[in-house]
């Protein structure tokens, strides 16, 4: 049922002619505030980032977006509402290093949940994640996203690499991409050592960084280069439709909506219109995902990437993939590195993610498989 301004009530006994006259005064409803069907837990750490203050970032400049409350401060003021330690997760050894990029020197964090052996005894050759941090290829780093490959690192048993990468508008498409290749080529050359195990590598990424996960998967396809055992794809951007419908659904979500998304592309992208169909960025759409290794997948109820992050799952799986997926009701968008006494739900998602990670670590390594001479190929 259509609903009417409150102006146009009023002359409806007047007839259809005066309703006519003041139709240009009936504005479309806003879409409502989605996250009102957020859990309790999920509710409080709303109202926490809430409490930061933190400023819409599509009205911000890359710059001062930068400098905005994240839902990683959020945790904590969550933390300190409820009297739990703020502290990160103990990891038995975690660096910072710098490795070469594709333009350049990039920041990397490494997470290794053995001691160091001692003197003389040889390095252990654990699993390895390559881990990307979210952002919308913009905003964000590595303390951003700490908490993620701190819970990768202890539940998987696995060496994490935690990468940045430039980001838009200083460096735009497909900056980013190239710099979470050349980092995934660094890791497996330097996998002996760091303690890594090259025959068991993986990828991993939240948002953005779940498309650059899947990016590299296809881009060591292309190259035939060692495939990553696993692909743990955390509510990836999958494509450029913005009209799906847990867009439309959560357009007004937060701390993710679809205003925000707009600006991410506009600030990374470099406005040439055959990037909404280039296959690294519209995956779903026009991707070749043949050959692709197995893919865990993580969506949130709340969150304007919902529906592509399932389509994703389901060509995925059309095209030979295996497949395991998980869908959380009533979190948000950002809620999977969460400390769990915060939200149980991240707690939850960090396991399964883990537990098949774990299963693709023991499982034997995947074979390369060329895609199809007619497909579409991502452009290295």
């Amino acid at each position: 049922m259509t609903m009417l301004s409150r102006r146009a009530s009023l002359l409806l006994p007047f007839g259809l002619a005066a309703l006519s006259a003041c139709a240009t005064d009936v504005s479309p409803m806003p879409p409502a505030d989605p996250t009102g069907r957020a859990d309790p837990e999920m509710r409080g750490l709303l109202e926490a980032f809430a409490s930061l203050n933190p400023k819409p970032i599509e009205t911000l400049t890359p710059a001062e977006a930068r400098r905005q409350p994240s839902m990683a401060d959020a945790v904590k003021a969550r933390q300190r509402m409820l009297g739990l330690p703020t502290a990160p997760r103990a990891i038995p050894q975690v660096r910072d290093i710098t490795i070469p990029g594709s333009a350049g020197p990039l920041q990397a964090r490494i997470y290794v949940p053995q001691a160091a052996p001692a003197r003389g005894e040889p390095l252990p050759r654990l699993p390895m994640i390559v881990y990307f941090h979210g952002g919308g290829f913009v905003i964000a780093d590595l303390d951003v996203y700490d908490s993620s490959p701190r819970a990768l690192a202890a539940d998987t048993g696995a060496i994490v690499i935690s990468v940045h990468y430039r980001q838009g508008p200083e460096h735009r498409f497909p900056a980013a991409h190239d710099d979470a290749y050349a980092a995934y080529i660094w890791a497996l050359q330097n996998a002996a050592q760091l303690g890594g195990d090259l025959s068991r590598v993986a990828v991993v990424g939240e948002s953005a960084g779940g498309n650059l996960a899947i990016n590299v998967a296809m881009m060591a396809r292309e190259a035939r280069a060692p495939l990553p055992v696993a692909m743990g794809l955390i509510y990836p951007v999958a494509g450029t439709d913005m009209t799906t419908p847990s867009y439309r659904a959560n357009a007004m979500a937060k701390p993710l909506n679809a205003a925000m998304m707009k600006w991410f592309f506009d600030n990374y992208g470099t406005g040439a219109p055959s990037e909404k169909t280039d296959p690294r960025l519209n995956v779903v759409g026009n991707a070749e995902l043949r050959g692709l290794p197995k893919a865990i997948i993580v969506t949130a109820e709340i969150d304007p990437l919902n529906s592509e992050g399932k389509a994703l799952g389901e060509k995925l799986r059309a095209n030979g993939v295996q497949v395991v997926e998980r869908d959380y009701m009533g979190v948000t968008h950002e809620f999977f590195g969460a400390d769990p006494k915060v939200l149980s739900k991240a707690g939850d998602a960090q396991r399964f993610v883990a537990a098949e990670l774990q299963a693709a670590f023991a499982a034997p390594a995947p074979a390369v498989v060329a895609p199809r001479r007619n497909a579409r190929r991502p452009r290295a």
